[in-house]
């Protein structure tokens, strides 16, 4: 389940971070934690499930996938990120906190930390991408899924199934095709902000 200006049209300045902190004491946010930013449109370190739902639309996705994936990452993540651990209604996440929202059963190309791990990622398209070196088909992808799956850990499962299956859908090609380049966007937190551009120029003419 990335990243910020507005949502609606541009990803978010990267150096723009102050309220995300950073890595112990390092103001460079982590690779998770730019997964996650284009999301906070504001700036103020915490998203909000509005948010949320406003970047799905940004980046192409309709009103009832957009409202499920608010629904879900902010019923699953809002508590494991917030420093406050009362109840809210609002239920925001923290991005600094981030990385302890991490799930089982996923790829692990981030560390504990948040951070890009290089040769996980390569080595996740080394087993699984049988068809193209540089790209994954649906059947690739949901063997990905089994793969990676840590016994009895269905929250773990779930999460990893609902994240993937909707990168592939908003990331794939025309071939149907979830190529290396937008994965590996995704991870880095800058694919969110392009798709967004993308959709903001074909909107205008």
């Amino acid at each position: 389940m990335a990243k910020s200006t507005s949502i609606f049209c541009v990803s978010q300045d990267s150096n723009n971070n102050n309220n995300h902190g950073g890595i112990e004491g390092n103001d460079e946010p982590s690779a998770l934690q730019k997964h996650v930013m284009f999301f906070d449109s504001n700036n103020d370190g915490f998203i909000y499930p509005w948010e949320t739902f406003k970047g799905f639309r940004a980046i192409g996705c309709g009103i009832l996938l957009s409202g499920f994936a608010a629904i879900f990452i902010h019923l699953s993540l809002s508590s494991k990120t917030r420093s406050d651990k009362g109840f809210t209604l609002r239920f925001p996440i923290e991005v600094k906190n981030i990385k302890k929202a991490k799930h089982g059963s996923d790829s692990g190309v981030y560390d504990t930390q948040g951070r890009f791990v290089a040769t996980k990622f390569e080595q996740m398209f080394k087993q699984h991408a049988h068809t193209n070196p540089n790209a994954l088909t649906a059947q690739e992808l949901n063997e990905l899924l089994k793969a990676n799956r840590q016994p009895k850990d269905f929250g773990g499962w779930i999460a990893a199934y609902i994240e993937w299956k909707i990168l592939y859908k908003v990331g794939k090609d025309k071939q149907g095709l979830l190529p290396k380049e937008t994965v590996k966007a995704v991870y880095d937190g800058s694919l969110f902000g392009k798709m967004a551009k993308e959709k903001a120029l074909s909107t205008t003419y």
